[in-house]
């Protein structure tokens, strides 16, 4: 089984310029917890939930969530993301991604073939995958 298995083909990307509030409305809407980060076709960065979440200092300053949303629109994608972000291909295989996953503690991987995003190996990908494999040794049983 190879990452281009299981990727997701169809990938919501953010561009360093963009401001985090435009990266949150389509993280919250999108129910997207990472999103990669592309400036000219390359993959420079990536944005996670958990990093929006450090940026959105609304609970300390206990902003309101149109004062939460001004000061996210201020801020560009290019400060909080993080950069270089591990890729994988799409050859590679399940193991080595799942490896590096947990080697790195990372949610998911984009997968780049000749220096291009063609897709994103999330955690959840790997699981669903992992469901599968247990209902197929329980229906051998």
């Amino acid at each position: 089984m190879y990452v281009r298995d299981l990727m997701q083909t169809e990938v919501v990307t953010l561009n360093s310029s963009d401001n985090l509030g435009l990266a949150d409305d389509i993280m919250r809407l999108g129910r997207i917890r990472h999103m990669p980060v592309v400036d000219e076709e390359r993959v420079v960065g990536i944005v996670s939930q958990r990093d929006l979440f450090r940026a959105a200092i609304s609970s300390v300053l206990e902003f309101r969530p149109a004062s939460e949303r001004e000061w996210l629109a201020q801020i560009r994608v290019s400060e909080i993301m993080n950069a270089p972000v591990q890729t994988i291909s799409p050859d590679a295989s399940i193991q080595t991604a799942v490896r590096q996953m947990v080697d790195q503690r990372i949610g998911c991987l984009p997968v780049v073939a000749n220096e291009e995003l063609v897709g994103l190996l999330s955690e959840t990908d790997c699981m669903r995958h992992l469901i599968r494999l247990l209902e197929l040794d329980e229906a051998k049983r």
